[in-house]
């Protein structure tokens, strides 16, 4: 039996999270996992829901070292919670929020452990034991599931720190502005600061204010974990900013003015990592530099049925690619949208990736997404529209600047002006909701341009 330590740090005495402004040791950490571990049900399943970090990280550790998963769904609405209750029906869930509705049996997060953070040691897990579920939800909106077990998340993160060059004697903070039930939040700040050697800062700041108050009141060396909505409402707001020492992007691909403008503010490197649920994080690429996605060490794509899949690494089963990727050279490729998102109009063919990132291009459009219907138009030809937050621009202005960089064919019909596109925590904008707002625009004749 193979097993590997819950943390890497070499001693307790270090500093494994930051929280109100104060350092929490790894000692302190161990005390609590235990503190939580011997309060838990017998249930099997856990469903964490802890908005801080570092009770999210306490809470998934104790389940570890109990021998207990946690569920990690794409989110917490009743249906999803119904549907994990069917999958799991011994489930309870973990909290910190004393007005959580979650209709489960609920066990909320214990505001003192009273247990001394001296003379702990570090727990060691089955590299084969199931550490966490995380859920797809599949054509049919059923959440499918993809197990994970704690050797191949440890693998994952040791490559990504190894990538980053987290492996030094430098000790840093990771803040993250994603929740850490998203698989990467649940990755890049948790996982990562257990096997990194370093800590985690306990909040998810989500507004400019915030991330700059925890940039700003978090010691030593920092890493900013967020994502392109996060990082371009950071550098809209202009206010100074605080030099770091990296920023690492995911959840949707990031142009690269806005990457060339988030280094110059931040003064410090951007890495995106490219990855999926199914797979984990399995490329990454400094967006400033390359278009090139550069695969993590033992990772190859594998052709089959002219699609490709990923495997090996802590890839544990092979899994097909939903993306357009094409290799280049040696483990490198090219990303170019996902397959659902390829459009053919009159011949010729783009994706809503790129249209979206010529869009949000233009000087001035502070959001924007394009949208294919399902069905035809009243002509039988596929009509695209668009939704754009821009304020200061005029809808003629904005397709003048779309002209330049696009195929006719491909200009919106309609265009709609919002204050602001439905977006989610991880800055990902559910097709559904960009469905609805559209149509209630252009019902409401609300800022719409036909033509």
């Amino acid at each position: 039996m193979h097993k590997l330590p819950l943390v890497s740090h070499s001693s307790l005495d270090q500093t494994i999270a930051w929280r109100n402004h104060s350092a929490i040791s790894v000692g302190q950490f161990l005390a609590d996992v235990a503190a939580l571990a011997n309060s838990l049900p017998a249930s099997q399943h856990v469903l964490n829901v802890c908005r801080d970090r570092y009770h999210f990280a306490v809470g998934f550790a104790a389940a570890l070292v109990s021998n207990k998963v946690s569920l990690l769904p794409p989110t917490h609405t009743v249906e999803m919670v119904q549907q994990l209750q069917a999958f799991a029906s011994d489930v309870f869930c973990l909290h910190d929020n004393p007005d959580c509705d979650i209709a489960l049996p609920k066990l909320r997060y214990p505001v003192n452990t009273g247990l001394p953070a001296t003379d702990m040691e570090i727990p060691s897990i089955d590299a084969q034991q199931v550490a966490a579920i995380v859920f797809t939800s599949g054509s049919t909106g059923k959440p499918l599931p993809h197990v994970k077990r704690w050797g191949s998340l440890v693998k994952n993160v040791q490559a990504q720190a190894g990538r980053l060059g987290l492996t030094t004697d430098v000790a840093y903070t990771l803040i993250g502005t994603i929740p850490p039930q998203h698989m990467y939040g649940f990755e890049s700040t948790v996982l990562l600061t257990l096997q990194s050697g370093n800590a985690l800062h306990s909040g998810q700041p989500f507004y400019p204010e915030d991330i700059i108050d925890a940039l700003t009141h978090t010691h030593g060396e920092r890493i900013l974990v967020s994502t392109p909505l996060h990082l371009r409402l950071l550098l809209d707001a202009e206010q100074p900013l605080p030099a770091i020492s990296l920023v690492l992007s995911a959840t949707a691909p990031l142009s690269e003015a806005l990457a060339h403008k988030t280094e110059a503010a931040l003064q410090a490197p951007l890495m995106e990592i490219y990855g999926s649920t199914e797979t984990g994080q399995i490329a990454t690429r400094r967006t400033t530099q390359t278009d090139e996605w550069q695969l993590m060490p033992d990772v190859h794509l594998k052709s089959v049925d002219d699609r490709l899949w990923a495997e090996g690494g802590h890839v544990d089963i092979p899994a097909p690619m939903n993306d357009v990727i094409v290799p280049t050279v040696d483990d490198r490729f090219l990303l170019q949208g996902r397959m659902q998102d390829i459009i053919n109009i009159a011949g010729k063919r783009n994706s809503l990736a790129s249209l979206n990132h010529h869009l949000n291009s233009i000087e001035g459009v502070l959001d924007g997404a394009f949208f294919m219907p399902d069905e035809l138009s009243h002509d039988h030809v596929t009509r695209l529209s668009a939704c754009v937050v821009a304020p200061s621009l005029t809808a003629a202005h904005i397709l003048a600047e779309l002209r330049k960089r696009i195929d006719p064919v491909f200009l919106p019909r309609p265009l709609v002006f919002a204050g602001s596109l439905p977006r989610n925590s991880t800055g990902k904008l559910p097709r559904q909701a960009l469905q609805q707002l559209i149509s209630e625009l252009v019902r409401g004749n609300t800022s719409v341009t036909e033509y």
